[in-house]
């Protein structure tokens, strides 16, 4: 999730300006290796790379394109992130219209990198500031390498890039298990503890943001830990594209097919971008059959099944079918909830777990969004030092709210009330006035007359053919004992902010 820095993972960081000796600022930092400078960089650029997606969803994809796109990291230390812009009307307007935002985004996605993120500056590209000025962004890649190192429970100094793309944070011990994912997460751990090739090839497969890429992490992680003399390289689709295409621009093949066929472990993120790639299509097809043929692990992702890829060769997609198919779900309500407990229970502040279950009910696309609005949340808390309720995360997530509204129906709101409170669905009809099962009704036929355009006969005529003046009566007494009831208040509120859209 890389870009320019901020899109093109193939991109590195502006070089820094040195002094009239050409000696770097930061020489007396102390000499990281290519491996684990390498880490570092990813880690930057990895947490970059996520507050551009964040920034291109929040304001379009024109304004993210033209401001926010070219921006280049230049500095972070002392609680500030330092960017660079090409242009004086690029660095007005981005400090005008965007900084704010920059900050808080940033405050939330490079809280593992940088975890007191309070000021964003936006100043004129390197190479119109003086020379002379010091740079300490190389000595933070240094502390981040060795950081990567204690996380990784191996040394940095030695190791080979073959996993540089790799995010620390994904492992099995932190991936939320469910309905929607236990296969997928059984076949993953059996196939990463198996000394031998448990599944030849493992394919996992799912929509975006459903957990493919942290399984494809945490089987790398484990193998790596537990077996270092395994070679494990993992890339994704479109890089391994990009290095065929240079392998072939500069005649070099050969020492492309050996680094690729030598390996114990291949892993390929996201086979599907190499779809209609004829040539990649070809070079990746016999490197898949000379690893599986030699008894060497292929694990491949993708967003579809293999069947279902379109624009790749029968052949291939008969191949990537050979082994175990395990596919991932969306997930569900309790698996959502799960997710945001985890992480929030390793945040710096407490949410209440209304709000969790508020954001669990509310946001249901991917894991991925779900994550990105607790740390807006959670950045909002720790910038702000406000207690966050479900009207404040409302306002906070408005627009993936929007995004995930949809109509309501007095069926709907039958169904989650009923749950709620847990009585049956069909006491929404019957006859009973028992305490237990009228305040509940009541409450439905006040959301349904709040939340629908439909008169009080209608609401009437769903809730077992009543009246007209029973609906009136229910509004008239929940609206009256929610300002007396706290409780009562609390319950409808949660109800109405996750049914309402």
């Amino acid at each position: 999730m890389s870009g320019d820095m901020s899109n093109n993972p193939d991109t590195k960081p502006a070089s820094y300006p040195q002094d009239s000796s050409g000696r770097d600022h930061t020489a007396s930092a102390p000499p990281a290796s290519p491996a684990s400078t390498a880490s570092a960089d990813q880690a930057i650029e990895a947490c970059w790379g996520r507050v551009n997606l964040r920034m291109r969803k929040d304001i379009g994809d024109a304004a993210w394109r033209h401001w926010i796109k070219p921006l280049r990291i230049s500095r972070l230390e002392d609680g500030t992130l330092t960017l660079e812009a090409e242009s004086t009307l690029a660095r007005e307007r981005v400090s005008s219209q965007y900084a704010d935002r920059l900050r808080v985004i940033s405050a939330a996605e490079f809280n593992d990198v940088s975890p007191s993120i309070r000021h964003v500056e936006v100043r004129l590209a390197s190479n119109r500031v003086r020379s002379g000025q010091p740079h300490r962004l190389s000595e933070q890649k240094h502390a981040l390498a060795m950081a990567h190192s204690v996380i990784t429970g191996s040394p940095t100094e030695g190791r080979d890039d073959l996993m540089a793309g790799l995010d620390p944070r994904y492992t099995f011990a932190n991936f939320v298990v469910g309905k929607p994912n236990e296969l997928a997460f059984a076949v993953a751990r059996r196939t990463a503890e198996s000394e031998k090739v448990a599944f030849n090839p493992l394919f996992l497969y799912g929509g975006v943001g459903l957990g493919k890429t942290h399984l494809m992490h945490a089987i790398a992680w484990h193998i790596r830990q537990q077996s270092p003399s395994r070679k494990v390289l993992y890339l994704s689709a479109e890089k391994f594209m990009y290095r065929f295409v240079r392998a072939l621009r500069f005649r070099d093949t050969m020492s492309f097919k050996e680094q690729f066929r030598s390996v114990d472990v291949l892993m390929i993120d996201d086979v599907q971008f190499i779809s209609g790639k004829d040539s990649t299509q070809e070079e990746f097809f016999h490197t898949f059959n000379a690893l599986v043929e030699d008894g060497r692990q292929v694990i491949i992702s993708a967003d579809k099944s293999p069947t279902d890829l379109e624009g790749m060769e029968e052949r291939l997609r008969s191949r990537l079918g050979w082994g175990m198919v395990a596919d991932i779900h969306p997930a569900d309500y309790e698996l959502r909830l799960g997710i945001l407990q985890s992480k929030a229970e390793q945040a710096p502040v407490q949410i209440a777990d209304k709000v969790l279950e508020f954001m669990a009910h509310r946001i249901v696309s991917n894991v991925r969004e779900l994550e990105g609005a607790l740390n807006r949340i959670l950045a909002h808390a720790m910038l702000v030092g406000r207690e966050i309720t479900i009207e404040s995360a409302a306002e906070l997530l408005a627009d993936l709210l929007r995004a995930s509204s949809r109509q309501v129906s007095v069926d709907a709101i039958q169904k989650r009330v009923a749950a709620h409170y847990d009585v049956r669905v069909s006491d929404m009809f019957s006859a009973r006035r028992s305490r237990v099962i009228a305040r509940p009704r009541q409450v439905a036929m006040y959301l349904a007359k709040n939340l629908t355009s439909l008169s009080y006969p209608d609401i009437g005529r769903q809730f077992g053919g009543r009246d007209h003046t029973t609906v009136m009566h229910a509004v008239k007494t929940i609206e009256s004992l929610s300002k007396s009831d706290g409780q009562l208040a609390e319950d409808v509120q949660l109800l109405k902010s996750i049914l309402a859209g």
